[in-house]
């Protein structure tokens, strides 16, 4: 794995999380918000409502999908690579362009809602929920989705990426990328969506969500933890509607 293209994935990968650790917020300030309130968060961060806003959000979105979904495609990247290896006529930037293209586009309706979110009054300056029935609606919308077809369908194909390339092969490398980026989507766009429950710049959110997306697309330990998962999200969303949390 020293070819100049691991490298450069490998690269973004430690990019996007440096960068991300150098923009999340300390757990002592985030400490000090919970103390004064609301008015501290619109004196230290403010997210303004306009395209300048949305482009900031933009932004760390596609930060946070490039530090938190290269490694779980990695195994579909290597997969391809071994492809061009064994002869076959393949080209990595470009499936890797579709690739990003699709979490470009999520990225960007990610940031959308949420400012969105955040002009209802919904969610603080930092991205995490005000309200613990958003919390909960958003909890259980991803424990249910843990239990789709569709879930169910996209891992199935994430957790056997040469199955799924030779299947699609002669669409090319491009439409490769995006049908992988779309079937990678559908494995992970809701627990992506928690960010707006553990905090879209919570670092600690951010790794344990990695992880655990990561394991899902591994055939034999995915299978045994998705189902599982959902029924702790489902849990989580009771606990915060009974005011546990």
């Amino acid at each position: 794995m020293s070819a100049p293209h691991w490298l450069a994935v490998f690269a973004v990968i430690l990019v996007a999380w440096s960068l991300l650790y150098l923009m999340a917020v300390p757990a002592e300030t985030r400490l000090l918000g919970s103390v004064y309130g609301a008015e501290f968060w619109r004196n230290l961060c403010v997210v303004t409502p306009d395209a300048a806003g949305f482009a900031r959000m933009w932004l760390m979105w596609s930060l946070m999908s490039a530090a938190m979904m290269a490694p779980t495609v990695l195994p579909a990247i290597a997969t391809y690579d071994d492809l061009r290896h064994s002869g076959a006529s393949t080209d990595l930037w470009r499936l890797l362009g579709g690739y990003l293209t699709v979490w470009l586009g999520y990225s960007g309706m990610a940031a959308g809602a949420q400012l969105a979110l955040y002009s209802a009054g919904l969610l603080d300056p930092l991205g995490q929920s005000a309200s613990a029935w958003v919390s909960a609606l958003l909890l259980i919308g991803a424990g249910a989705y843990q239990f789709s077809a569709l879930k169910e369908s996209c891992l199935s194909k994430c957790r056997h990426p040469l199955t799924f390339f030779m299947t699609h092969y002669e669409e090319g490398p491009w439409r490769n990328g995006l049908r992988l980026g779309l079937v990678c989507l559908g494995c992970c766009w809701a627990l992506m969506a928690l960010a707006f429950v553990g905090g879209v710049m919570n670092l600690a959110f951010m790794g344990l969500a990695t992880v655990l997306m990561v394991l899902e697309k591994l055939p034999e330990i995915g299978r045994r933890i998705t189902r599982p998962l959902g029924y702790c999200l489902i849990s989580a969303a009771g606990l915060i509607a009974a005011g546990v949390f």
